[in-house]
């Protein structure tokens, strides 16, 4: 066999209505003092205050950065950071879609290693360490909780990115909960975009010689494909939201 190498986020939980106890599972690895990264039509549907409500409860000082956009911006990613180290943040929560979770990952790493972020674009030049950090997706899309890739856009249509194992998360949580008010439309694109994930792993030179990837990929094609008609015509339908959150990380993963 050809040897190969494999890594992925370090520990990783799944449970209808689990995001809500994110402080009893998480709050002693975030420590006291906790920055919670978002977007702003999260927090206004509601769907954060049950993981902020959770890590109070477990003793953690939360303060909510909630200016991530789409495809973020540098700008949003220094704001962000600049909140973190307002707050001596002890650890950092991403919630939401690829965007924030992008965020969360690289913010922890400016704030735990005070690199400059021009040295960490690239593969492998991030060197850590980065703060603690937890990722909870609300789309079955990216797989971001479990990559350790971050996209960032730098200037107008340019993106530069970061990978490196340092910015693979202590802990992802998935809960469906958080996924069944999502419109058909997005639940469409962001299960078609966990699709070709796995195909672009499946079919990539690297995937031939790596056997965890080949088999993650073909069970999440496998659980995207049997749950993505069910998902978007039935929103509410919580074992196929549960499925295709489970299909896009294992997509991410391989």
């Amino acid at each position: 066999m050809t040897p190969f190498a494999f890594n992925t986020t370090a520990g990783i939980r799944l449970g209808s209505g689990i995001a809500a106890t994110l402080g009893e599972i998480a709050g002693a690895r975030l420590g006291k003092s906790v920055l919670f990264i978002t977007d702003a039509g999260l927090v206004s549907l509601g769907l954060c205050q049950p993981a902020i409500a959770s890590l109070e409860k477990a003793g953690c000082s939360v303060a909510v950065f909630d200016q991530v956009e789409a495809d973020p911006s540098l700008a949003t990613l220094m704001a962000a950071t600049q909140a973190a180290r307002a707050i001596n943040a002890s650890g950092i929560v991403g919630f939401g879609g690829g965007s924030s979770m992008d965020v969360a990952k690289l913010a922890a790493l400016l704030c735990g290693s005070g690199e400059d972020i021009d040295e960490a674009w690239g593969v492998a030049n991030a060197k850590g360490p980065r703060l603690p950090l937890v990722l909870v997706p609300t789309t079955a899309g990216t797989g971001s909780e479990v990559t350790p890739v971050s996209i960032i856009t730098v200037s107008g249509d340019e993106k530069r990115g970061v990978s490196s194992p340092v910015i693979l998360p202590d802990l992802a949580i998935l809960d469906p909960d958080l996924t069944l008010g999502l419109p058909a439309s997005i639940t469409a694109a962001t299960g078609i975009d966990a699709m070709v994930h796995a195909i672009e792993a499946y079919a990539s030179k690297s995937a031939n010689n790596n056997p965890m990837s080949r088999m993650l990929a073909v069970e999440a094609l496998r659980l995207l494909g049997a749950n993505i008609e069910t998902a978007v015509n039935h929103g509410s339908d919580l074992a196929a939201r549960s499925a295709m959150l489970l299909g896009s990380m294992l997509a991410g993963m391989a």
